[in-house]
């Protein structure tokens, strides 16, 4: 008889918001996870697992533990949310099976934490879990992770600006900035304001963002849909903030230096959060890079440009593509080969945002075709978005205007026919068209998507942004941005950040912070000993 010794991996359970903008980057934190010798679980609500893990299945009955490709599990929690099949939620394909805010709120907060409970204790599977990495905006998750005994990390998918302004919330209230409710406070001085801009204030001096900047009051991330649900929405981030003071760190999926030279405080990882005892911030991004995604293929990419991820012993990893939520149209691709290069304007507002409204879709349909170029529009196949299309558009743009339900982004960005990304500056979006290289045309609707369009268009200059989606103003700002010196000026503005952004020293400074993280986890946590008796 004898006896073998087996060493487990730490097993770290990451627990994202469950929407496709936040899935994402969490399953590429997974991988950089696993590449460094951890066991990572992506757990995500069941209406989530179900396209995802479906969707990496082939086709296949999905199990409850789904293997989503570079060493990475993807978990299913029970939300109690009712299943409805496609066609029976009353919208096009995009609506199927897909919550509102308000009806995921509630399942975070009243079903989901039992169900999460169950599984941290569990020592099934990949074994005791080490390490909850919570998205930030999943906050939920924390209280759970205290009452198992379990250490629980912060995690931001965005850029570090955003977590910043967020982060700022207690001292804009404090100054009077914003009101109780996180609107925009009016102040006795300015309500004889004769330009209107009595709520248009200019959030200066507080040390959060480049002050060229000038993001308005009226333009933070918190302040979605109409009052009410600006006011419901703030609420839930002062419970998020609540619980994030127990993170000890929060990994940002941002490069490091995000700004630029000569900035502003958000070139410091030390500014004002960190005087307020808050959580150590680790950049980590671009994650896309640090996961193994191929940047080779970016337009203008020298022989240092593509940078090949690699594990903990400096290996190559391959390439794992994340599945998504939507099924992607793969024609699209073909139809970008026979397109000259760089003549393409790619237009998406990604998966989240909602409708933008009938009128602007038609001027911006009408915009795009006065152009004369050849354009791929990815618009959701919902009549909330495609009843805005003039009557027969999309004969009438035929050959020259492609319009799908989805696309794959990323080899859409990669493709050397694109020239231009009209988009709404979502982060994920954002990290890929700098990733590829691409000049950015910038239509924000709301959230962070004000911020990442500052810094697009006023800190980094690699876009423009519309000023509205009138036909007229969009045909002239992609004329500007596809031709002449000033798209060559932008151009040559984007390879510059690409190159600090997704190149070896970049990245080895994300990775970096990353071996630091999971150090701490293997100190905290020493590597499981198993024993087996040897008959």
């Amino acid at each position: 008889m004898g006896a073998e010794v087996i060493q487990q991996q730490p097993a770290v359970l990451l627990v994202p918001f469950p929407a496709q903008g936040h899935v994402t980057p969490m399953l590429n934190l997974a991988r950089a996870f696993a590449a460094h010798g951890v066991a990572a679980t992506v757990a995500v609500p069941d209406f989530i697992h179900r396209r995802i893990a479906g969707a990496a299945a082939g086709g296949c009955r999905a199990r409850d533990n789904q293997a989503v490709g570079g060493g990475v599990e993807l978990a299913s929690i029970p939300s109690g949310i009712p299943h409805l099949p496609a066609g029976e939620s009353g919208g096009g394909r995009h609506a199927d099976d897909q919550p509102g805010f308000g009806a995921i709120v509630h399942a975070m907060e009243h079903h989901m934490p039992e169900q999460l409970e169950r599984m941290l204790l569990s020592t099934a599977g990949r074994g005791r879990v080490a390490c909850l990495v919570v998205d930030v905006l999943a906050s939920w998750a924390v209280p759970v992770a205290e009452r198992c005994g379990v250490p629980a990390a912060g995690f931001w998918p965005a850029m570090l600006a955003s977590y910043r302004a967020v982060a700022a919330i207690p001292e804009l209230l404090r100054k009077g900035v914003i009101s109780e409710s996180g609107t925009p406070a009016v102040s006795s001085n300015q309500l004889d304001d004769k330009d209107g801009r009595e709520e248009e204030q200019v959030v200066r001096g507080l040390g959060i963002l480049p002050a060229q900047l000038e993001l308005s009051t009226k333009e933070l991330p918190w302040l979605v849909g109409d009052s009410a649900t600006q006011r419901s929405r703030f609420a839930f981030w002062l419970q998020t903030l609540r619980r994030a003071r127990g993170f000890r760190s929060v990994l940002v999926n941002s490069f490091p230096g995000e700004a630029v030279t000569g900035t502003a405080a958000a070139e410091d990882d030390d500014g004002p959060q960190r005087q307020a005892a808050c959580p150590r911030v680790l950049p980590v991004g671009p994650l896309l890079v640090l996961a193994g995604c191929n940047v080779e293929r970016a337009k203008g990419a020298g022989d240092d440009g593509g940078v090949a991820a690699t594990n903990i012993n400096n290996h190559p990893q391959p390439c794992s593509k994340n599945p998504s939520m939507w099924q992607a149209d793969s024609t699209c691709i073909r139809w970008l080969d026979a397109q000259p290069a760089a003549s393409v304007v790619y237009v998406s507002f990604g998966s989240w945002v909602g409708p933008i409204g009938h009128d602007k879709i038609r001027e911006l349909a009408l915009g795009l075709e006065a152009t004369g170029r050849p354009f791929l529009w990815a618009i959701k196949d919902d009549p909330s978005w495609r009843a805005g299309l003039p009557a027969g558009y999309a004969g009438s743009v035929a050959g020259r205007g492609k319009l799908v339900d989805w696309a794959p982004q990323d080899d859409v960005l990669g493709h050397a026919a694109v020239g231009c990304y009209l988009t709404h500056c979502g982060w994920n979006s954002t990290v890929e068209a700098i990733q590829h290289g691409v000049r950015m045309l910038c239509c924000p609707v709301s959230g962070d998507q004000f911020i990442n369009c500052a810094y697009i268009t006023r800190v980094w200059e690699v876009g423009l942004k519309l000023g509205s989606v009138r036909r007229d103003v969009v045909r002239d700002c992609i004329e500007r941005i596809m031709g002449g010196a000033e798209g060559t000026r932008l151009q040559e503005k984007m390879d510059a950040l690409r190159q600090r952004a997704v190149t070896a020293e970049a990245r080895c400074l994300a990775q970096g912070n990353l071996r630091s993280f999971v150090n701490e986890i293997k100190r905290d946590h020493p590597l499981l000993t198993q024993i087996y008796n040897i008959l």
